[in-house]
């Protein structure tokens, strides 16, 4: 039986969302020049790309032929929270204390973020109290 298609955003279709972030509503020409800054890509893979983040109700879409201009539908902050929680649950048995422990025990944390991140708990803390 297929695995049912995911709802998270692939690699390719992040480097999309990130051009649509950066720059809001954008034509297809321009999502293409600014990822063939980073590495070579048809015009036609970048096309079906952004017919496939449509299905996936990613992006939409404004307009009809060469004139139309892309959104991003999914927002930063929505996409990064659905795939830490996926990371947290699959890699880190649902647990984010094993995710913020790996990142500091490996150096991919300085000092500054984790006292950046002391303050924020200690702010979420006098939210809820």
């Amino acid at each position: 039986m297929p695995r049912p298609a995911s709802t998270q955003p692939t690699d390719g279709e992040l480097e999309i969302l990130r051009v649509l972030w950066e720059r809001g509503p954008t034509q297809l020409s321009v999502i293409h020049r600014a990822i063939c800054e980073e590495r070579e890509v048809a015009l036609t893979t970048v096309a079906t790309m952004l017919r496939m983040m449509l299905d996936k109700n990613l992006v939409v879409r404004e307009g009809s032929a060469k004139t139309a201009v892309w959104k991003a539908k999914l927002t930063h902050q929505a996409a990064a929270k659905g795939m830490v929680g996926k990371l947290v649950e699959t890699v880190f048995a649902g647990s984010a204390k094993r995710l913020v422990s790996h990142l500091v025990e490996s150096g991919q944390i300085t000092t500054a973020e984790i006292k950046a991140l002391q303050t924020a708990v200690k702010k979420s803390r006098g939210k809820s109290a």
